[in-house]
This record gives structure tokens, C-alpha cells and sequence, in this order.
């Protein structure tokens, strides 16, 4: 469901990045760690931080999607010791029995994390035993306050023929299937076959009015200003609204989706304790901040949080309101007859 937050090109996002020693991905040693994680999604100064305290060498590899990580990762090919990827397919790779329980107690720095975030991720794994949160946001509406005079409240305005042409969809099957659901009042888990066909249903007649299905090109769309509205990720608007003030962003009424990007250990990890080492690192004060301040979406670090400016605590765009949070919910895996009906009924829709 997530793409990669960060927009890089494609080829550089397929390059398996090492640090230390060069060469592919080797597992000999013990003082070696095999980490995979989303494109650009790390201060790469903080690996090497860890190197020199740990004399743990880290080898490194960044994918696109979820269902990319899941595939390579399936493969078998390579044993990988962690990876950082979204709350649904960490619950899926629980329930496939590939998931390794993670040692929190013997951690220094876990208490950093505040405890509402790891309520939120509870959806996904119960116990807080298979994943640790690393970033989180929300999916909205960035929209041009140029192009669009009214004030933003609802997911309704993506079906008002004032913006026809000039609307841009999420061009990933739950995110997009997250705004009519939300918008009728239904959950964006549910697999009700009645619901998800009249989530469709609105989809269809608001696909005239849509310019294009986009993912990280949204971004540069509504900075360029050739967009009025756009189906976002938080962080993307975030750097869009940075680049042109004209621009805005709200998590609609009905609700949203918040997503949890999250460290866990997969079964085919060789090296668990250094694992586990690296997940303690990159909850430590110091560290979050300098990744916080690379990528710049919501830390669940209670500690960072406290240390920012003013400013910074009151970006609705990274920070919003209880209020808001709690009308949001965390996407689950839905399992295999689920997700067959929706990727049917998005190939119906992107056909139509």
C-alpha cells in the first residue's frame, strides 16, 4: 500500500546501497547486519554512527513498495536480519509465521516511544511484539487556495465538477479506495462486497473529473500548480507546501487512514541480536531527531517530539490534531479472498 515516501528515481531506489565493505550481500560474518528498508528513508549517517559504536557492519538494500519487499523478500534470496515496512503487510507477514518476536524489555531506549502510537499500532500486532514504529502520517487533500476558494473539509469536493480536470487520485488501490469509503461513513478494513461496490460505484463517476492516478509525481503536480486537489501522503505535502505557499492540507472530516512504518525482524534474520541493537539505536534521542529531520514525517519518539520548537509541534501537516486522530484508521491486512475483491474491482475501475 505505501510507496516510498521520498521520491527518488527508479533505478537509484533498485540499488542495493552498502556501507562498509563493498560487494553484494554477504552474511558470513557475525558482526554483520542486512537491513531493508523504503528508498531514501534513512539519514545515511546514522548507519554509519552505528558501525563505529558497534563495529557492526551494515549492509543495506531500499525497495519501492510493500508487495516489492514482500516478493524479493520471499524469494529467499537474500537472508535479510530487519526490515522497515508499512502496519498491513507487517500483520500479513505475522500471520504467515515470518515475523520474529522482538526482545523491547532488554532495550535502553524504548521508552522513548510514546505509548499512543504504539496503541495505534496494536491494531496490527497485538502485543507490540513483532513491530517497532519508526514514522507515521496520514493520507489527505493537498489543495491550491488559488484554484480552490472554498474551505476543505470533506473528501465530497473530489466529486465537484468545478475541478474537473484538476483533481489527482492516489494511484494505489487502497488509498484510493479509502476516500469513498470514508466518505459514506464505512470503514477503510471493511470487506463487505455491498460496501466496497459502492465505493466503486463513486469511483466511476468521479473518474471523468480526475486528471490523473499519481503517487509520488503529486508532489511536483501541486507544486507546479497544475492541480487544484490531490489525494496525498502527509509528508509529500508537507514538502509541496514548502515549496509553494499557495498550498495547503487537511485530513477531511469522515476521517482518514494513519499509516505506521515500522521495524521488524523476519524469520529469515541469521543475526537477531544486532538486530535488535539497531532497532534500540534508532529509537535513541539523537538518532530519531537526525532521521525526523531527514524525512521529516511524524516520529513516535516521545523524546524528539518534546525537543522541537513550538513551530514545529503545531504542523497540522506532521502533527494533527487528537480530534483528527481519532477518525482515523490504521489499514489491516484484510487476507487473500479480500484483497482478490479489491484488486478486482480496481481493475474495473482503471479499465472503466
Amino acid at each position: 500500500m505505501k510507496m516510498t515516501r521520498i521520491g527518488l528515481p527508479a533505478a537509484l531506489l533498485l540499488t542495493v546501497l552498502l556501507t562498509g565493505c563493498g560487494g553484494g550481500i554477504s552474511t558470513s560474518s557475525e558482526n554483520t547486519l542486512v537491513v531493508f528498508n523504503y528508498g531514501d528513508y534513512i539519514d545515511m549517517e546514522t548507519i554509519e554512527m552505528f558501525e563505529e559504536e558497534t563495529g557492526i557492519q551494515v549492509e543495506y538494500e531500499q525497495y519501492v513498495t510493500p508487495e516489492d519487499m514482500y516478493t524479493k523478500y520471499k524469494s529467499g534470496g537474500i537472508a535479510y536480519d530487519l526490515i522497515c515496512t508499512s502496519d498491513y503487510m507487517i500483520e500479513k507477514l505475522i500471520r504467515e509465521g515470518e515475523a520474529l518476536t522482538i526482545d523491547t524489555d532488554s532495550m535502553e531506549y524504548y521508552d522513548n516511544l510514546d505509548e499512543t502510537y504504539l496503541e495505534f499500532c496494536r491494531s496490527f500486532d497485538s502485543d507490540n511484539a513483532y513491530a517497532v514504529p519508526y514514522f507515521w502520517g496520514t493520507v489527505g487533500i493537498c489543495y491550491n487556495t488559488e484554484m480552490v476558494e472554498e474551505e476543505v473539509t470533506s473528501w465530497e469536493i473530489l466529486w465537484d465538477e468545478t475541478y474537473a480536470n484538476q483533481i489527482i487520485m492516489e494511484n494505489s488501490m487502497r488509498d484510493a479506495f479509502l476516500v469513498p469509503l470514508k466518505f459514506l461513513g464505512y470503514s477503510l478494513n471493511t470487506v463487505a462486497d455491498l460496501e466496497l461496490r459502492e465505493a466503486q460505484t463513486l469511483l466511476m463517476e468521479q473518474k471523468e473529473l480526475v486528471m490523473a492516478y499519481l503517487v509520488d509525481e503529486s508532489r511536483d503536480a501541486m507544486i507546479a500548480g497544475d492541480a487544484a486537489l490531490a489525494v496525498i501522503y502527509s509528508g509529500d505535502a508537507t514538502a509541496a507546501m514548502e515549496s509553494n505557499e499557495a498550498l495547503d492540507y487537511v485530513v477531511p472530516e469522515e476521517g482518514s487512514n494513519i499509516w505506521f512504518d515500522c521495524w521488524m525482524i523476519p524469520a529469515s534474520c541469521t543475526h537477531k541480536e544486532n538486530a535488535q541493537k539497531f532497532i534500540d539505536f534508532m529509537n535513541r534521542e539523537d538518532i530519531a531527531a537526525m532521521n525526523f529531520e531527514y524525512v521529516y514525517y511524524g516520529t513516535p519518539n516521545a523524546a524528539v517530539y518534546e525537543s522541537l520548537d513550538e513551530e514545529t509541534k503545531a504542523d497540522y501537516t506532521i502533527f494533527p490534531d487528537e480530534e483528527i486522530l481519532e477518525k482515523c484508521e490504521v489499514y489491516q491486512y484484510l487476507g487473500e479472498e479480500a484483497e482478490s475483491l479489491y484488486n478486482q474491482l480496481w481493475k474495473e475501475l482503471k479499465a472503466y
